[in-house]
C-alpha cells in the first residue's frame, strides 16, 4: 500500500513540476491574476462554476475573495453559481441542467465581472454555455481543464489547461493554481 501511496504522491509532484517548468503557463497565471485584479479595481464581480468535485474547488476560490486569504481586509465581490439550490433545481427541472450557469449570468453578469469555470475535460455543457452567454455579455472567461481545453479551449479567454488528463491529479493543480490567483490578486489590491 505505502508504495501505491508514493507514487499518487509522485504522480501529484510530476503535474506541478510540469507548471514550474512551463513558462507559458506561469506567465497564463500571471494574466489570470491581472485580469482578476483589474476587474476587482473597477468594482466588477469574479463569478466561479463547477460540478462536483469542480464545484466545491470553486466555492472554495469564491469564498478566498469574499471572505479573506491571508490578510483581515474589505470582502471582494465573488461567488460560486452553485450555491442556490432552489435556483439551481428549479433552472434544471423547468429548463436544463445545461443552462444552470448561462442564465444566472445571465440576471447577474454585467460587463467587466469574470467568470472562472472550471472542468476537468473542459466540456462540461453548462460551463460551456455560460462562456457563451459571457461572449455575448462582454464577461471575460477564465478556463481550468485538462492538457486538452476541450470546448472550453475556444471559448476561454484564458485557458489554463493542466498538463495532464487524470481528474484528481488535474483537481490539486486547479487548488494550487487558484491559491496562487488568490494570493497575488489580495496582494495587489491591498499591499
Amino acid at each position: 500500500m505505502t508504495t501505491k501511496i508514493n507514487e499518487i504522491i509522485a504522480a501529484s509532484i510530476d503535474v506541478k513540476s510540469q507548471l514550474l517548468k512551463d513558462a507559458a503557463f506561469t506567465s497564463k497565471i500571471d494574466d489570470a491574476i491581472n485580469i482578476i485584479t483589474n476587474a476587482f479595481k473597477k468594482g466588477n464581480s469574479v463569478y466561479f462554476a463547477g460540478n462536483g468535485g469542480s464545484a466545491a474547488d470553486a466555492q472554495h476560490l469564491a469564498a478566498e475573495f469574499s471572505g479573506r486569504f491571508y490578510k483581515d481586509r474589505k470582502a471582494l465581490p465573488s461567488e460560486a453559481l452553485h450555491c442556490n439550490t432552489s435556483y439551481l433545481t428549479a433552472v434544471a427541472n423547468d429548463y436544463s441542467y445545461d443552462v444552470i450557469y448561462s442564465r444566472m449570468i445571465e440576471g447577474i453578469g454585467k460587463p467587466g465581472d469574470v467568470l472562472v469555470g472550471i472542468s476537468t475535460s473542459g466540456n462540461s455543457g453548462n460551463i460551456v454555455k455560460a462562456f457563451e452567454k459571457c461572449k455575448e455579455l462582454k464577461i471575460s472567461t477564465i478556463g481550468f481543464t485538462g492538457a486538452h481545453g476541450g470546448k472550453m479551449k475556444e471559448l476561454s479567454d484564458l485557458l489554463l489547461n493542466v498538463p495532464s488528463n487524470d481528474t484528481p491529479r488535474i483537481q490539486e493543480s486547479h487548488i494550487l493554481i487558484g491559491h496562487i490567483i488568490c494570493e497575488l490578486v489580495e496582494k495587489n489590491i491591498f499591499g
